[in-house]
């Protein structure tokens, strides 16, 4: 009843999982994701103990494919289980109970573990398996997105939809660095889950993503003055203070205090300024 990638990052050092299904909440239940450690989704009759019991195992070295026979075995449900795990380096390891409802199946390779049940067809995680392969360059929370949404394209769950998650993890990657949770976004209950998780991930971006400082523009002259006359529409005129502070006070409250750069504007914040002007 879902259709999940787990998947790795060695350039960003980041692990994580994106998941869809026509099932409530479907991110509370299946990924699981440590820092350095792997990722798993445990779907079908999910079994929740799956996912510390698989990172024990992949915590103390043993491989992946290796890590789920090992649970696997342990358990007597395993055949409507469903799980796929991606450790810190090697190949993704998936498995696909014989009870789990057509169709279901998955693919892996190196880094990565796809597999869902109650699909359309094969096409779903071939799909997702051919995007993975097509779009190493982009982040790693953009990359499992883009698989996600090719197997939604290609009929995904054909119950229907209804939820979508994605949760990404490195070392210090989380909110200024005070955890390792880079991306944890969730849609619980939504006609269209991996559209909106879509949405979601550009809103995180926009907040939480790092300004790129050689593409940041100089604030100075006739832009310098289009800043002060946009901020003062919003009602931010310090009229004597730099600008550099009237702008951080409208960051605040825009929450895009993390693209602020001294003397210059992230285009991407000049365009959210325009745009917040527009609005009025």
């Amino acid at each position: 009843m879902t259709f999940s990638i787990v998947g790795r990052c060695d350039r960003e050092g980041l692990v994580g999982v994106a998941v869809a299904s026509k099932f409530l909440a479907a991110g509370a239940v299946v990924p699981v994701a440590r820092a350095e450690i792997g990722a798993v989704a445990t779907q079908a009759y999910a079994n929740p103990a799956y996912g510390p019991q698989l990172m024990t195992l992949l915590e103390t070295g043993v491989p992946a494919a290796d890590a789920v026979a090992g649970v696997v075995a342990a358990d007597r449900m395993h055949t409507h289980r469903q799980v796929g795990v991606v450790s810190s380096d090697g190949d993704g390891a998936s498995f696909t109970g014989e009870e789990c409802p057509d169709w279901a199946g998955g693919r892996t390779g190196p880094g990565v573990a796809i597999q869902g049940n109650i699909l359309a067809g094969p096409q779903v995680v071939d799909d997702m398996f051919a995007r993975w392969d097509g779009d190493e360059a982009l982040p790693l929370p953009a990359r499992l997105l883009a698989a996600l949404r090719a197997g939604d394209e290609a009929g995904g769950d054909r119950r229907g939809r209804q939820s979508a998650a994605l949760y990404v993890v490195g070392t210090g990657r989380g909110y200024l660095g005070g955890s390792d949770v880079a991306v944890d976004l969730r849609v619980d209950d939504h006609t269209d889950p991996v559209g909106e998780l879509a949405r979601l991930l550009n809103l995180h971006e926009l907040y939480f993503g790092a300004p790129v400082v050689a593409e940041a523009l100089p604030l100075v002259g006739e832009l310098a003055d289009e800043v002060r006359a946009l901020l003062g529409r919003l009602g931010y005129r310090g009229e004597d203070e730099p600008l550099d502070v009237t702008m951080m006070d409208w960051a605040g409250v825009a929450n895009l205090e993390m693209r602020m750069l001294p003397g210059r504007i992230d285009p991407i914040v000049l365009d959210q300024l325009r745009a917040d002007v527009d609005r009025l």
